[in-house]
């Protein structure tokens, strides 16, 4: 087979034998691609550390007859160092990570995602005041882009302006005649700044927001668990981003 070029972001690596590495990287034209990198964990490797999480890189390399391709060649494009060098920032971006390994599906095209990806890394390179809300943003531009969108100003049911619960099984914000037995109260400030951040650029919604630190609490707590209800998976990465989040 010849070989072919892309160009994506680090998702992921695991060791394989004694020197190569299995790496998963979202690409722009092929969707999500596993790919062995051999001899990278020699010192002598020519790949060196081209190939880590978050590095957007280009690549060339071979069809494999299974699952696994393999990584000939490696250019990085942007290293987003920062994020590395920073654990606030880490924590958002190993969270973007991980819900986009989640959804992506490998060689499925997903030219959104992939820019949706590189986008939040770029927020989170330029080191805002709230790396959190960088990554909460993402999370509900990533739902949208899934098809899981939740209901913010109305009612997921009926349509109803009357929203004071919510229910991730019926779709996010609900009025009390649509609510099931698991719906919580929810605050109008609260579906606001959740609507503020589905809607804001990732490039702004950094900045630190002038709002209570109970409803910044509540707001994460109830998107977080929507987007475990719809990825049907625990967010392994979200302890570490609560932590360190403002």
């Amino acid at each position: 087979m010849p070989p072919y070029k892309e160009q994506g972001i680090v998702l992921r690596s695991i060791k394989l034998g004694e020197a190569d590495k299995i790496v998963s990287i979202l690409t722009q034209g092929s969707g999500k691609v596993r790919g062995v990198a051999k001899g990278i964990r020699k010192t002598t490797s020519r790949f060196g550390g081209r190939l880590e999480p978050f590095t957007h890189v280009n690549l060339m390399l071979y069809r494999g007859r299974g699952a696994l391709d393999t990584i000939t060649q490696a250019e990085i494009i942007a290293p987003h160092r920062n994020i590395r060098d920073d654990l606030s920032l880490f924590a958002a971006g190993e969270t973007m990570l991980e819900a986009v390994d989640k959804v992506s599906e490998e060689h499925e095209r997903n030219v959104r995602l992939a820019l949706l990806l590189l986008s939040g890394f770029r927020a989170l390179d330029a080191k805002p005041a709230d790396p959190a809300a960088v990554t909460e943003s993402f999370l509900l531009k990533l739902l949208s882009l899934s098809g899981f969108h939740p209901a913010l100003t109305a009612c997921a049911v009926c349509g109803s302006r009357d929203v004071r619960l919510w229910s991730a099984g019926l779709g996010g914000a609900v009025c009390p005649a649509c609510a099931d037995h698991d719906a919580a109260a929810v605050s109008p400030d609260v579906l606001a700044l959740l609507a503020h951040l589905a809607t804001t650029e990732l490039s702004h919604a950094g900045l630190v927001l002038e709002v209570d630190e109970r409803t910044r609490r509540r707001s994460r707590s109830l998107l977080f668990g929507f987007v475990e209800y719809h990825l049907e998976r625990r967010m392994k990465s979200v302890p570490m981003l609560v932590r360190t989040a403002l």
